[in-house]
């Protein structure tokens, strides 16, 4: 799992499975100057546990929200689809975006992502330097043109 240097606040929680997705991804919104702020966790339940401030996480404060969710569809434990349910049903977490990244270009899936509300389905690129570009271009998106809600 990789922390990121203020403990306090992380901007972006990355829910990856795969490693090498998950290094090309931070690589990615590193080279843009946007990985400092970030934490990786590996299943949809590790997610959760994060930003709902349970298990391991317990003692996080629960008032630091992620400013961006980057999240897989097919996970262990929990997936995707249950973690958008979870994350968009609740008042303290719905204003959350989501981006889901994934290889899954089922119809199925798109709809549903949607439909539980998912802000962005991005299909990963298989080219390296395409797979770049994506990640690069929707972090600089949702942290630095997208204006955020403000509760």
């Amino acid at each position: 799992m990789i922390e990121n240097a203020n403990p306090g606040k992380v901007d972006i929680v990355l829910c990856e499975d795969n490693a090498d997705d998950a290094e090309l991804t931070i690589r990615a919104l590193a080279k843009e100057g946007l990985a400092g702020s970030l934490i990786h966790v590996k299943d949809g339940e590790q997610l959760l546990h994060y930003v709902f401030c349970t298990g391991a996480y317990a003692r996080r404060n629960a008032a630091d929200l992620p400013r961006l969710i980057i999240l897989d569809l097919k996970m262990p434990k929990v997936d995707g689809l249950e973690v958008i349910r979870k994350l968009k049903s609740d008042k303290r977490t719905r204003m959350i975006p989501v981006v889901l990244l994934t290889s899954s270009k089922e119809e199925k899936d798109i709809m549903e992502s949607y439909m539980l509300g998912v802000n962005s389905y991005i299909v990963k690129p298989v080219e390296f330097e395409s797979y770049i570009k994506a990640v690069s271009c929707m972090g600089l998106y949702w942290l630095i043109l997208n204006q955020p809600y403000q509760s």
